[in-house]
């Protein structure tokens, strides 16, 4: 389900990333293969009445600082609140000091994670540019910082 799921997921950011599928028609699993490898990783499926909708994936869960590795809701689903639901309940979940990267080219994402922020960290978050490492021809990244331990988040199913 991870996989097929991740193939949409490459398939929207191919937009703003420039990919194309390989000659099998399919993007790379290179990013996907160390969430069923590694234990400081763990990707989660997202259902709606009971078909998958997304997955959201969690680094540095054995380490001081997480991360969202990659966050996916599947576009019919999108501004119902479900994503933001499942974010606010991973952080959460995870408690601490997290880094959530995005690309501001991506204003879907840049909207979104800047929206949950003040959620979870009030106005206790910041956000820096740093260049991606290895593709200087590429726009730097967008960093959220912020600690789940500062202020917790009022949580509530999407309706």
């Amino acid at each position: 389900m991870l996989e097929r799921l991740w193939q949409l997921y490459l398939h929207d950011l191919s937009e703003f990333r420039g990919s194309t599928p390989d000659e099998q028609g399919d993007f790379s699993r290179r990013r996907l293969t160390p969430y069923f490898d590694e234990t400081d990783r763990r990707a989660y499926l997202v259902y709606l009445d009971a078909r998958p909708v997304g997955f959201a994936m969690v680094t540095g869960l054995g380490q001081g600082t997480k991360g969202m590795g990659e966050f996916f809701v599947v576009r019919g689903v999108r501004r119902g609140g479900i994503g933001r639901w499942v974010a606010l309940q991973l952080l959460s979940r995870h408690p601490g000091r997290w880094e959530i990267a995005f690309q501001e080219e991506n204003p879907g994402a840049a909207r979104f994670w800047r929206g949950v922020a003040p959620l979870v960290a009030g106005e206790r978050w910041s956000e820096v540019r740093r260049p991606v490492p290895g593709k200087p021809e590429v726009p730097p990244d967008v960093w959220i910082t912020l600690d789940t331990r500062v202020m917790a988040p009022r949580l509530r199913s999407p309706s």
